[in-house]
């Protein structure tokens, strides 16, 4: 029995290399990202060992780095448990192939 996301990639005919090319474009972590993590590192060594956790940081919304696998799709596809950032890393990834073929983007429901 296929999953609701097998039959999604089947019926748009959608690559599982190309979700991966993709996701790996999406997901890389841009030199934006690279500094703002260098410089919360260089704030919590300036305040030590023992203070660096009570160090105030601006929260910000970074790419995360891990693009969708081969393994993460096919157990998306088994219908296997998969986390719910693997999930939307997968959202992201497939709206974004959508988008290129102007198509209309998905929900999460829809893929899972």
């Amino acid at each position: 029995m296929a999953t609701k996301l097998a039959k999604f990639l089947e019926e748009n005919k959608i690559n599982e290399l190309r979700l991966q090319a993709v996701s790996n474009k999406l997901e890389r972590l841009s030199q934006e990202d690279r500094t703002f993590l260098a410089e919360v590192a260089r704030k919590k060594s300036l305040a030590g060992r023992k203070n660096a956790a009570s160090v105030a940081v601006e929260k910000k919304k970074l790419h995360s780095g891990r693009p969708v696998t081969q393994r993460l799709i096919d157990d998306a596809s088994q219908g296997k448990t998969v986390s719910g950032a693997a999930k939307t890393r997968l959202l992201r990834a497939v709206n974004h192939v959508l988008e290129q073929r102007k198509k209309p983007a998905v929900a999460i429901r829809d893929l899972f």
